[in-house]
């Protein structure tokens, strides 16, 4: 029987390389279908993914630009505007297949189902977004894939605050030290690992430099292959993501578990790349 009873899914760069080519692409078509003179190019993007939250985004970058609505109000209505079409330039790019699950995230998602062990979402981006990556990807009934799904809607305060993490597990019945985070950045691991869930870090393009020091596992990809304890694994398996559960809780400063050390990563480096 196994310890681990669910493995708990971010969206944005864990199943798919979806920040570059989906989000930063939507984006700058609907500056242009919006009449704004703004670009967000591949690094100024990358920068701008300190600010979790697309909304978000585009208010902090206002903040620093001489063109943007000068009353708070209009920024306001601006962000929302953009946001809006955004997410419908975002739904033509993945059902045009410019954007692809990453390596390891279908295979690995199969075999928890056939062993037993139950599937979550837990991602501050919105529920439209989910709907237009996983419909495509995992097909119409999607959702019934998954013990619980917790959307940006369900949890307001973005990562790397832990509430979606919370509401993931409240929902899906399950405790913390039974379960396991796929994720791909610095404010994920940082939500997981508050929220008491070992967590398995696959970086994305823009999250390759860390830190990580707290997560459990780092490896380029869920088909990376993996040393761990003196075992060898040809990729990430179920029985490799139970034996992370034997070890110390992790923690981050300020989490509920303050005092217990997170464990030292064990990575493997593998020929593979992510996207």
């Amino acid at each position: 029987m196994h310890r681990l009873k669910v493995v708990l899914w971010d969206v944005d760069g864990t199943l798919a390389e979806t920040e570059r080519d989906g989000h930063r692409v939507a984006f700058n078509r609907a500056f242009s279908e919006c009449g704004v003179p703004w670009f967000w190019d591949v690094d100024a993007y990358g920068r701008l993914l300190d600010v979790t939250g697309g909304y978000e985004r585009l208010l902090f970058d206002m903040a620093s630009r001489e063109d943007a609505p000068v009353e708070a109000q209009e920024r306001e209505r601006l962000a929302r505007l953009l946001h809006q079409v955004k997410n419908r330039h975002y739904a033509e790019l993945v059902a045009a297949k410019e954007i692809e699950l990453r390596p390891g995230v279908r295979r690995l998602m199969q075999e928890c189902a056939a062993e037993g062990i139950a599937l979550a979402i837990a991602t501050t981006t919105g529920r439209k977004n989910v709907d237009s990556l996983l419909a495509h990807e995992l097909g119409p009934d999607w959702e019934s894939l998954f013990a619980a799904v917790a959307c940006a809607e369900d949890a307001p305060v973005k990562k790397p605050d832990p509430s979606v993490y919370l509401v993931a597990l409240e929902r899906v019945g399950n405790a913390a030290s039974a379960a396991v985070a796929i994720e791909d950045s610095p404010n994920g691991l940082q939500a997981a690992v508050r929220a008491g869930i070992r967590t398995v870090l696959t970086p994305s393009t823009y999250f390759r430099k860390g830190p990580f020091s707290a997560a459990a596992l780092v490896v380029d990809n869920l088909n990376a292959a993996v040393s761990l304890r003196g075992r060898e694994y040809e990729r990430v398996e179920v029985r490799l993501l139970d034996e992370l559960l034997e070890s110390e809780p992790p923690s981050w400063p300020g989490a509920r578990d303050q005092g217990m050390e997170a464990p030292s990563p064990t990575v493997s480096p593998s020929g593979t790349s992510s996207g």
